[in-house]
């Protein structure tokens, strides 16, 4: 199955920009990826995801900050964000699903943190 890495994360003043990787260890150019994020004592939620034809959402905190891209060339997808709030820190994990065989099967990488200093 493929495996999926995330990488970027760190240390970044308020309003400043990071940008985040998801390598995927084989072609994912047909399926569609997402970026999920986690506080301290918040739930998983969704921040972005884009398709096989590229086309993009954004949950409405980061629109207009947060931008996902792809390079099905290296099998990598982007999360660049710029204006950072310190309300962004968490885990960014990067995610997909692909079949599995007997159904679908969810993807997971294991995550990269990012922190927001005010």
């Amino acid at each position: 199955q493929v495996q999926l890495v995330e990488s970027g994360g760190g240390l970044v003043q308020a309003g400043g920009s990071l940008r985040l990787s998801c390598a995927a260890s084989r072609s994912v150019s047909h399926i569609t990826m997402a970026w999920h994020r986690q506080a301290p004592g918040n739930q998983r939620e969704l921040v972005a995801s884009i398709t096989s034809a590229g086309y993009t959402d954004y949950a409405d905190s980061v629109k207009g900050r947060f931008t996902t891209t792809r390079d099905n060339a290296k099998n990598t997808v982007y999360l660049q964000m710029n204006s950072l709030k310190p309300e962004d820190t968490a885990v960014y994990y990067c995610r997909t699903v692909v079949d599995g065989g007997s159904g679908d099967l969810e993807i997971w990488g294991q995550g990269t943190l990012v922190t927001v200093s005010s």
